[in-house]
């Protein structure tokens, strides 16, 4: 069986939904980010300051490719659509899930960008952001559930149909 992999912009539940999703199924569960955190010994906000964003993505997208899992929901990183390799690697072992919210649903949820391990480039706002990663998402979707309004619940039915389908 191959793996579910979730994507989508910080926030939207990848590793809430994830959690839940792979009791509800019976597969295993990995957060990509807690991969990252446990090889580098210090928390994202950290590891990307440290680092800058291209060599986090870079550092990012190597731990993705090297994820070796059968029946797993694995939680991406918010920024994995950045790098082709680490994509692709999921892709041939997964079936991708875009956890598709608004802007305005990501905001809300956001609170204080500065506290949270998110790559934004220099001089982008959060719109921008929001708007580079947008057309990304949608190429490495081979699934695409929308979550606005969406209890934990509702949002695990909906991708459980989705992968029925």
């Amino acid at each position: 069986m191959k793996n579910i992999v979730l994507i989508g912009m910080p926030t939207s539940g990848k590793t809430t939904i994830g959690t839940e999703l792979s009791a509800v199924i019976g597969y295993g569960y990995i957060d990509s980010d807690s991969v990252i955190v446990a090889r580098a010994g210090r928390n994202l906000r950290e590891l990307i300051a440290e680092l800058g964003n291209e060599k986090y993505l870079d550092f990012e997208a190597k731990v993705n490719a090297e994820i070796a899992a059968r029946r797993c929901v694995i939680a991406t990183g918010g920024s994995a659509i950045y790098r082709e390799n680490g994509m692709n690697k999921l892709k041939e072992n997964g079936i991708v899930v875009y956890l598709k919210m608004s802007y305005e649903e990501m905001q809300r949820r956001l609170g204080d960008i500065a506290t949270r391990g998110v790559v934004l480039k220099e001089g982008f706002t959060l719109r921008d952001m929001y708007e580079e990663r947008l057309p990304l998402y949608a190429k490495y979707a081979d699934i695409t559930v929308e979550i606005d309004g969406k209890s934990l619940g509702e949002c695990v039915q909906l991708v459980r149909e989705a992968l029925d389908k």
